[in-house]
């Protein structure tokens, strides 16, 4: 029984690598194909040499072509990788980040008056002018019909 285990434990620990390796090697073949047309003959070769051992039993051997497959994506990963730009790493990664725990930001009398504005339009409660008495800061008679 715990050498049935063993195996199914190996097995499945194998399946991951190879999942995760193909996984790799085709987001790889990404960088590599300049037009889709491309990618798509390149991800079908790859594919073809995934399948060409996909029935191989003993646990030793599927090892050693993890392992030599392995170190062929290693030497043939692209240098230059395409990054998404507002993934980490890419080129609009935090390039607006938000304020710092704790720093409110400014309010300014154009905003307010838009806010109040909107309010307005939307049909919502409108924020009252102590300066003007009470009042609107817009009449009905401004807004867009």
């Amino acid at each position: 029984m715990a050498s049935t285990a063993g195996y199914l434990a190996r097995r499945a620990a194998q399946k991951e690598r190879v999942r995760l390796l193909y996984r790799r090697a085709l987001k790889d073949t990404l960088n590599w194909a300049v037009h889709r047309h491309l990618f798509y003959q390149d991800a079908s070769d790859l594919r073809d040499k995934f399948e060409a051992n996909r029935h191989v039993d003993n646990l030793d051997v599927v090892d050693r072509l993890i392992d030599d497959a392995e170190a062929q994506y290693r030497n043939f990963q692209h240098p230059d990788p395409y990054i998404v730009p507002w993934a980490p790493g890419g080129t609009k990664f935090t390039r607006n980040p938000p304020p710092p725990q704790g720093v409110r930001p400014q309010l300014t009398p154009l905003f307010m008056r838009y806010r109040d504005h909107l309010q307005l339009w939307q049909g919502g409660p409108v924020n009252k002018s102590p300066a003007s008495g009470g009042q609107n800061f817009h009449s009905s008679k401004s807004l867009p019909v």
